[in-house]
């Protein structure tokens, strides 16, 4: 067979599917999963996706996927990568093109739809069992994630817009799953000019003293973004 002819035998379709993954001070970090209600895999959980339409783009069918299948828009979802062994799905061959976020998961109300009977948050610590390749494609996401927050400013939405630090220490060890050295690590972000001291203090709950407050430099975070820095060796 001549490559023409194998060109013309050619089936493949094309997915996409969304990790968004919430954060909350309380229970950490979270990814949405749906419950399918069409087969294959019928009433069990998945990533929110599903096939891309002939006139959308691919950032149009995520946004979609997402919008019918729990109920939401995401501002700004990232392409994270392309996942295409030719037995991922047992209907043909299929290819997805998979995306990520990370959002405040308080931000948004669940409501399921489409070919989804149930939409909820489940923390990366403890997944039910997944559709397809799902698991691995959360897997590459949470290493894509945490490799990023040492390069780039990242999740710092996720906080009030005054702080305690120590909001701030908790949200990288949750995103990072392990301990920080936590001297080193406000050194660093005071000397970026990143976060910056507040003449104000946090109201007192109990008998603790009340704690400092900070917030973020929108100017220098937008710098920092763009121009990403390295805390490798503080995290």
């Amino acid at each position: 067979m001549t490559h023409a002819d194998s060109y013309k035998k050619q089936d493949i379709k094309v997915t996409v599917d969304a990790i968004v993954f919430g954060y909350n001070q309380e229970n950490g970090i979270s990814v949405l999963l749906i419950k399918r209600k069409i087969a294959p895999y019928i009433n069990e959980w998945a990533l929110p996706g599903g096939f891309v339409l002939n006139h959308e783009t691919l950032e149009e069918a995520v946004e979609r996927e997402l919008r019918e299948e729990a109920g939401i828009k995401i501002d700004y979802i990232e392409q994270l990568f392309t996942f295409g062994k030719p037995d991922r799905d047992p209907r043909k061959r299929i290819i997805s093109i998979s995306y990520f976020a990370l959002v405040k998961s308080a931000d948004f109300r669940l409501f399921a739809a489409s070919d989804a009977a149930e939409a909820a948050w489940f923390s990366i610590y403890d997944l039910p069992r997944l559709a397809f390749d799902h698991k691995e494609i959360v897997e590459k996401a949470v290493a894509r994630l945490r490799a990023k927050i040492t390069y780039e400013p990242i999740g710092f939405e996720l906080l009030d817009n005054k702080f305690l630090f120590s909001d701030l220490e908790q949200l990288y060890m949750k995103l990072l799953g392990h301990d920080i050295d936590r001297r080193n690590f406000k050194r660093k972000l005071m000397s970026l000019g990143l976060v910056l001291e507040l003449n104000e203090k946090a109201t007192a709950a109990g008998a603790g003293r009340p704690g400092k407050l900070y917030s973020f430099d929108s100017k220098k975070y937008n710098q920092l973004k763009t121009d990403g820095f390295n805390l490798n060796k503080l995290i």
